[in-house]
């Protein structure tokens, strides 16, 4: 056993200890208020203060054996719900239920919630009831609280206690479910009691939108007559096609190959061009053609992070137009098929990852596709392939990664330095970002990209 798996036995061992850190606070604490009680006044009869000094010293006696009162009723209140959801777990089987909810806010952020139900559990008196998961390689969520009573229906009759907590995780895509604890502590933390929950399944945190720029697209496909355009567009037809024969229909057509296989009479739909136009495609590439080496893996996942982010920004504003919008992904990945178009393409978008294997000059379909997004890790050659065999009705979407690191250094460092410490990834690398030979690169291609694109014929939005 190396030492990172030791680290998180005993992290996840230490679920079980009931004493917290305010266990000590609170134990110095009370010692203290004891010796300071404990002294007996000083007498001085000719000042007249041994009445008031005695009043005093029996006010703080009161109160503090009323507080210690009301502690030792939340430390019991909380072993006695410990006591009695142990016991539903045996005879019951209760455990806890999650369930991971996206929600748009006002119109412009995916945020990820849970949502959480323990069953016929009663909250401790002036306690509470917490939750934690545990994903992936048993990295642990923030403490979630379980807070609410859920009762049945509009009835009186209680179905236990639930919460709604939003999730906030450092990588946007799908994380595995491995387990989860709840504990049962008091009004001031001193003990929590941990029961394991055993858990499972996936959930994923989605992208976020972010500012973007609206470009003017048409469609290049059409395979419903629904929309009218100013342009011709291809309909399918001829050997991609096929309908039954129907009066009228020309026998020049029929497919006698099908006739011969199954005793059926089909002809080929032929291809034609009309004024009509009813889907969008949009392409983002994941591809790059640098190695790994070259960056940290902490700097290359938070520009996937941010070039994902782009990308469903992009989706967004592209759904809000008069067609009907068809994301194409570079990978493979299945997923529900009871879900939206929107909701489909944000968990693809959330699974996809940077790739080796599938080129842009590999994936990008210029006779289909109006819209393409790619990164600055793309290979200028592939880029420059498919630049040669689009015309100007396509769309190219250039997402500078350089931008996921972009901060005020001095402000940055100030802030490290002197007021708060680094909360998460993106904040500590950002600083080293500055002094990293991986800028200097990636400058670079961004510069050799942002040429390409201006000596082409395409129309192109950077963000």
């Amino acid at each position: 056993m190396n030492r990172r798996q030791l680290k998180k036995n005993i992290r996840y061992g230490a679920q079980y200890i009931p004493f917290t850190p305010n266990t000590i606070l609170w134990g110095a604490a009370v010692w203290l208020c004891y010796r300071l009680l404990r002294t007996s006044p000083v007498k001085d009869a000719q000042e007249g203060t041994d009445s008031f000094s005695g009043m005093i010293l029996l006010m703080g006696k009161v109160a503090l054996w009323f507080v210690a009162a009301l502690v030792c009723l939340s430390v019991l209140s909380a072993f006695l719900s410990w006591l009695h959801y142990l016991w539903l777990r045996k005879k019951k089987d209760y455990r806890l239920q999650v369930r991971f909810t996206t929600e748009q806010v006002r119109g412009k952020k995916n945020r990820l919630y849970l949502e959480t139900l323990l069953p016929g559990v009663y909250r401790p008196l002036l306690g509470f009831v917490q939750g934690r998961l545990f994903y992936d390689d048993y990295r642990m969520t923030d403490k979630f609280p379980l807070l609410s009573d859920k009762r049945k229906g509009r009835g009186l009759r209680r179905e236990g206690i639930s919460g709604r907590s939003r999730l906030l995780l450092p990588d946007i895509r799908e994380y595995q479910l491995k387990d989860g604890f709840v504990y049962f502590e008091d009004m001031l933390h001193l003990f929590s009691l941990a029961v394991r929950q055993p858990l499972g399944g996936q959930f994923y945190q989605p992208p976020v939108l972010t500012n973007g720029q609206d470009q003017e697209v048409f469609p290049k496909k059409t395979e419903t007559p629904e929309v009218r355009i100013d342009q011709l567009r291809r309909m399918e037809g001829e050997y991609l096609s096929y309908k039954d024969f129907e009066a009228g229909d020309d026998v020049r057509r029929i497919v006698w190959k099908v006739y011969a296989r199954n005793r059926e009479l089909v002809v080929r739909i032929p291809e034609r061009f009309e004024p009509y136009a009813s889907h969008l495609y949009l392409y983002a590439s994941f591809g790059t053609a640098m190695r790994s080496q070259w960056a940290g893996e902490g700097y290359l996942r938070e520009m996937l992070n941010y070039y994902k982010n782009r990308v469903w920004t992009i989706y967004d504003t592209l759904s809000r137009k008069e067609w009907e919008l068809r994301y194409i992904p570079d990978q493979k990945y299945t997923v529900p098929e009871d879900l939206s178009p929107a909701d489909k393409a944000a968990r693809i978008i959330s699974n996809s990852n940077w790739q080796r294997d599938t080129p842009v000059d590999r994936y990008f379909n210029p006779r289909q596709g109006a819209v393409l997004c790619i990164s600055s890790l793309v290979d200028p050659a592939a880029l420059r392939t498919v630049l040669e065999q689009c015309d100007e009705s396509t769309v190219v979407y250039f997402i500078k990664l350089s931008g996921a690191f972009r901060h005020l250094v001095a402000w940055g460092w100030l802030r490290r330095l002197i007021f708060l410490p680094p909360k998460d990834r993106l904040t500590r690398i950002r600083s080293r970002w500055t002094f990293s030979p991986a800028r200097l690169q990636l400058q670079k291609r961004e510069k050799e990209i942002e040429q390409l694109l201006r000596k082409s014929n395409i129309r192109t939005g950077i963000l």
